[in-house]
């Protein structure tokens, strides 16, 4: 048996499972907004997803250890004065979230472990520099608070969020609307898609472009691209008769793609969600009702396909598990969260074994939530790769960790501020609020240790009365 031959073999009878219905998540209002993103993200701790609400954007935080019915008043995360049009989560807090908006701005969030009272509306920080309406947000992968956000402007900023400071603005690179942006492994390099055809690779700390490739595809519809493992780029996109189309190219060498596929005539664009430990990517089309995956490998055809999860209903978005929160017992490789029209629904793929014992080809050491670098080592022109973790016992989530904003000077940012005004009760500041809920908790917590000692004074109580009736 060849080489190639074993490669597939590993990956060949992924199942894709859809979760039962008491483990969706039911009646979620989705909203009809059209940019493209992906509508919803997910970490070990949490699903978000972009929802409607009256008078500014929104978006729901459900905790993953929950399902079923959504509750018509659970709290949301308001605080946008325009729809939602991107999220993201911060690969190294599982607590910190990224907004993007049609209101030009950027903010930062941080979810609490415990469900809220009430909404919302506060966030760590607002991020304010874009002209126009941002629609892509992508965290540094191995750089603490690094967040990189693309607008409608055609520009590209790179923000530190711990201090609430742009640390680079590449603002004279792309002519027309950004469509994709992606790093790669140890954020020294990025991949970006453009209206005007060109397929770019950027060094940002340089703001200069190391490669192009035009018409990577030659349709006028969107293009992806992701980095791949081998350092390649994968794209997807439109032939000039708009048939769907996957390539694969080095960055080296953009005169001739490694591989080019076509797939099929739909007009949804097809979504890559890449996983760099196995070497495999999935794409799932807007309006598809089927998940299709390949291998990539460094032999030829170089882009295998392996297999396709299929179900009835089309998918308006999806969002993708990070591997360290994946279920390693029942041998998961990969869980997707489909977003139909008013829910939300697992769907997991595992590789088959007859064996119970953890499988290391499946499971290599994966990026783990430490960062590598600090912000600005990062922009003084240092790399690191990822810190990698293994998933031999299980991932373990971290400890609720706060994210620290740090203002270098806060009266260049902030206005000084107006005459004050009474507020009555029912109008207190948030930071009360929260002080409010923290309180709350302790009180909880309190209740149920006075409870636990109550129980053992009991029981020391009764043991004291044997001892006393045994001398009588």
């Amino acid at each position: 048996m060849s080489r190639r031959v074993v490669r597939q073999s590993k990956f060949r009878h992924v199942f894709g499972q859809a979760a039962k219905a008491d483990q969706a998540y039911e009646d979620i209002r989705v909203s009809k907004v059209t940019w493209d993103s992906a509508f919803c993200a997910v970490n070990p701790k949490f699903l978000a997803i972009i929802v409607e609400a009256g008078g500014g954007g929104a978006f729901i935080v459900l905790p993953l250890a929950k399902t079923g019915r959504v509750d018509k008043n659970y709290p949301l995360v308001t605080g946008h004065t325009g729809p939602v049009l991107d999220i993201d989560w911060c690969p190294h807090n599982d607590n910190v979230i990224a907004s993007a908006s049609d209101d030009t701005t950027v903010m930062v969030w941080q979810i609490p472990d415990y469900t809220p009272v009430r909404n919302i509306t506060e966030p760590v920080i607002t991020l304010e520099g874009h002209s126009k309406r941002v629609g892509i947000l992508c965290w540094h992968p191995t750089a603490r608070n690094v967040l990189l956000s693309a607008g409608g402007d055609n520009v590209i900023i790179i923000w530190n969020v711990g201090t609430g400071e742009a640390l680079l603005s590449l603002d004279d690179i792309h002519p027309d609307v950004i469509h994709s942006v992606c790093w790669n492994s140890n954020g020294s390099l990025l991949a970006t898609t453009c209206k005007d055809k060109t397929l770019r690779i950027i060094d940002p700390r340089k703001s200069q472009v190391v490669a192009e490739r035009f018409a990577a595809h030659e349709g006028m519809r969107p293009m992806r691209a992701v980095f791949t493992r081998l350092g390649h780029i994968f794209t997807t996109g439109f032939t000039r008769m708009s048939q769907r189309e996957l390539g694969l190219w080095d960055p080296n060498n953009f005169e001739e793609p490694v591989a080019l596929q076509e797939m099929d005539t739909s007009n949804g664009v097809l979504l890559p969600f890449y996983d760099h430990d196995s070497s495999i990517v999935y794409l799932c089309g807007k309006g598809d009702s089927s998940i299709r995956y390949f291998e990539i490998t460094d032999e030829p055809p170089f882009v295998h396909y392996l297999n396709t999860f299929s179900s009835k209903e089309p998918q308006r978005g999806m969002g993708f598990m990070p591997k360290r929160g994946l279920d390693v017992s029942k041998c998961e490789i990969a869980r997707f969260y489909k977003l139909h029209e008013r829910k939300c629904e697992p769907i997991v793929m595992t590789v088959p074994r007859k064996s119970d014992l953890f499988q290391d080809d499946l499971y290599p050491d994966t990026p783990g939530p430490e960062p590598a670098l600090e912000a600005d080592e990062w922009l003084s022109g240092q790399d690191a790769e990822p810190v990698l973790i293994s998933l031999k016992e299980g991932y373990i989530p971290p400890k609720h960790r706060e994210l620290r904003i740090t203002k270098r000077n806060i009266l260049d940012v902030r206005p000084p501020a107006g005459p004050r005004r009474s507020q009555s009760s029912s109008e207190a500041p948030l930071s009360q609020q929260h002080t409010l809920e923290t309180l709350l908790e302790e009180i909880k917590a309190l209740r149920e240790r006075v409870q636990a000692q109550e129980e053992r004074i009991t029981a020391l109580e009764n043991m004291l009365c044997e001892l006393v009736d045994g001398t009588d």
